[in-house]
Parts: structure tokens; C-alpha cells; sequence
């Protein structure tokens, strides 16, 4: 509940007196609905989630059947009546999230209501984690861990890009997983050099670059993990990249903090890669946040300008990229705390030859 109150005063603020949530992340987050269709209507009087009678018994198991309304009209006439009777004069959507046909629909339904975007006010709440959120986000990197460790044992030439995607997404699911977080990327060789390379049907090659990024959701909350091993024996260039950006992340890992902004932090990884020489072969941010869905905010990036606080979840992934030869990729999930940070990944990053 505390949630509510939170978001209410928020946007009480603003002279919002109701708002409608309908970003599936975010009517979880209020809710506790994990379904992804229906929309949430809040305001001082009330909180109603509604959706249709497809999810009616899932919806008020998960929700309390007080706080479920079930509509077959996408909850016209229910949403016009509450914000009748709660005196409604200015209504807030979530316009970051919204269509423009789903604007006009809800825009259309309320006479002498004014309709505004809360912009970022509903996603704003969810950057701080809770312990329970942590601890489930902490549970799906462990499944993570577990499955780095297991594809270890099977990697080998001649198996293909898809293969190794495969093989991870089959042992999170069979491990807790109740889904991915993203597509897993598995890319080897020259395709290493791309940062989000789809898997193919290229074979491993010995003495080429693996870079495999996955993650999965338990419990609704999102891992992310990545490293960088090497099909054979590794040459000294691919050591010395592989050495950069492991120089780079143990740097940021090591001053992240509360207190600093977003690019502050980006720039403690990123440096490193400039001081090296191949500032030009690292072109994302240092890391995002994660919790609900995979990539939230803020951001480890250049232009970042938030504060980090205590409870943040973000990943620190430096990376190099060089185009015809290959790339190496490692990633953690780490928690902001006041004097550093609590890495949540395990898996060991010294340069593994398989």
C-alpha cells in the first residue's frame, strides 16, 4: 500500500487527482497483477484493477477479489464512473506508454476532465529496489550463475551459436526460470564483435571468441549476465582485450557508490578502455538498471545525470569491440549501497580457454 501513497502524493503534486496505469510493468508494481492486460485506476478514494474475464480468478488470487473489477468493455463505463464520483479534474496517463489510439480513447471518455502524461512518475518509484525486490533479482542471477557454469561443460568447436542460446534458455527454464529476460545472445568469431549479435548457425571455431549475454525472471524480476570465453587457446591480442575490459569493470565495480551520478560512474569504467586505446570500440553505456524489466533507469551512460541512491540495481558491462577480429563483453548486477556496492553475480571472470 505504501506504493500507492507514494505514487498519490507524487502526483498530488502536479494537482493530479487520479491516474491510470496500464504499462504491464508498472500494474504489477502497484498491483501485484502479473498478467499484461487490463489497466489500474488510482486516486485518494480507491485503487481498481481492471480487466476482462479471461483473468478474472488469476486477477483476485493475485490482487484480493475487493480490489478487482471485472469489465467486457475495457472498463469504459466503470472508469468514467469512478472518476465521476471521485471528483475528477485532472486525470494523469502514462504517456511514455501509451499509444496514440489508446490516448484517444481514454481521452475521449471523460468530459471537462484535464488529460495529462504523468511522463516518467509511475517508472520513477520502481528505481529504488526494495529487499524483497533484491532478493528476488539476486535469485535469478544465481539461476544465471548456475547456467554459465553448466554451458562451460558442453562448449566445444563445432557446436553452433544457436545450440549454446538454447542450451542456456533450456537450463534457466528447467532451473526456476519462469521466462527470459531477453533473448540470449551467443555470438563467436567475427560476430563477437557486435554487441547484440542474434545467434546463427556459425559453428565455434578454436581459438575464437564466445561472448554469451543471458538472463531469465523469477518471481517477476529480471537477471542479466555476461561473459567472454575463448573456444581453444587465446592469443596475446585477444588477451590483452579480454584484460582491458576486465581492468575496466574491477575499476567501476570498485567506486560505484551512492551519491555519484550515472556518467560519473560510466566514466570510471570508461576510462580505462580510452587510456588503452579503444575508447572508439565501446559505444553503450556502462550499465542500466534492472528490476521488473530488463532495462530500466537510470543508466551508467555519458549523458546520465541522476543521482545513484542505496537500493539501485544496475549492471556494470564494459566492453570492446573490434570490427573483423572479434569482442569481449563481461557483465555483473550489482546493488548501490552508501560506501560501494554488493555484487550480485558470482561467476568467476579470469579468461576462460575451453
Amino acid at each position: 500500500m505504501h506504493k500507492i501513497n507514494e505514487l498519490l502524493e507524487l502526483i498530488g503534486k502536479d494537482g493530479i487527482d487520479a491516474v491510470i496505469i496500464t504499462d504491464p510493468y508498472n500494474l504489477r508494481y502497484y498491483s501485484g497483477f502479473s498478467g499484461r492486460e487490463g489497466c489500474l485506476y488510482i486516486s485518494r478514494n480507491r485503487n481498481m484493477l481492471i480487466t476482462d474475464s479471461r483473468y478474472t480468478l488469476w486477477a483476485k488470487k493475485e490482487c484480493g477479489e475487493e480490489s478487482v473489477y471485472i469489465a467486457g468493455d475495457g472498463g469504459k463505463d466503470i472508469l468514467k464512473k469512478f472518476a465521476k464520483e471521485d471528483k475528477v479534474s485532472r486525470l494523469g496517463l502514462e504517456g511514455n506508454h501509451l499509444t496514440w489510439k489508446e490516448y484517444n480513447k481514454y481521452s475521449g471518455l471523460f468530459e471537462g476532465v484535464d488529460i495529462v502524461s504523468v511522463e516518467d512518475a509511475t517508472d520513477s518509484l520502481r528505481m529504488i529496489k526494495s529487499s524483497d525486490e533484491i532478493e528476488k533479482i539476486a535469485s535469478a542471477e544465481a539461476i544465471g550463475d548456475a547456467a554459465f557454469e553448466y554451458i562451460l561443460g558442453i562448449l566445444r568447436p563445432g557446436l553452433n551459436e544457436r545450440e549454446v542460446a538454447l542450451e542456456l534458455e533450456m537450463f534457466m527454464r528447467r532451473n526456476g526460470a519462469e521466462g527470459l529476460s531477453f533473448d540470449v545472445i551467443a555470438a563467436s568469431g567475427l560476430n563477437s564483435a557486435s554487441p547484440h549479435a542474434m545467434p546463427s548457425d556459425k559453428k565455434l571455431g578454436s581459438g575464437e571468441f564466445l561472448t554469451m549475454d543471458f538472463g531469465c525472471i523469477y518471481e517477476g524480476y529480471c537477471s542479466d549476465m555476461t561473459r567472454t570465453v575463448v573456444i581453444g587457446k587465446a592469443d596475446e591480442k585477444m588477451r590483452q582485450l579480454y584484460n582491458i575490459v576486465l581492468q575496466a569493470q574491477n575499476a567501476a565495480i570498485d567506486r560505484l557508490r551512492a551519491g555519484i551520478t550515472g556518467s560519473a560512474g560510466d566514466a570510471y569504467g570508461r576510462d580505462v578502455i580510452k587510456e588503452a586505446g579503444y575508447g572508439d570500440h565501446f559505444g553503450h553505456g556502462l550499465g542500466h538498471s534492472v528490476g521488473l524489466y530488463i532495462h530500466e533507469s537510470p543508466r551508467l551512460s555519458p549523458k546520465e545525470t541522476a543521482v545513484l541512491k542505496p537500493g539501485m540495481v544496475l549492471t556494470v558491462e564494459p566492453g570492446i569491440y573490434v570490427e573483423g577480429f572479434g569482442g569481449v563483453r563481461i557483465e555483473d548486477v550489482v546493488v548501490i549501497e552508501q560506501d560501494g556496492v554488493r555484487n550480485l553475480t558470482s561467476s568467476p571472470k579470469e579468461l576462460i580457454e575451453v
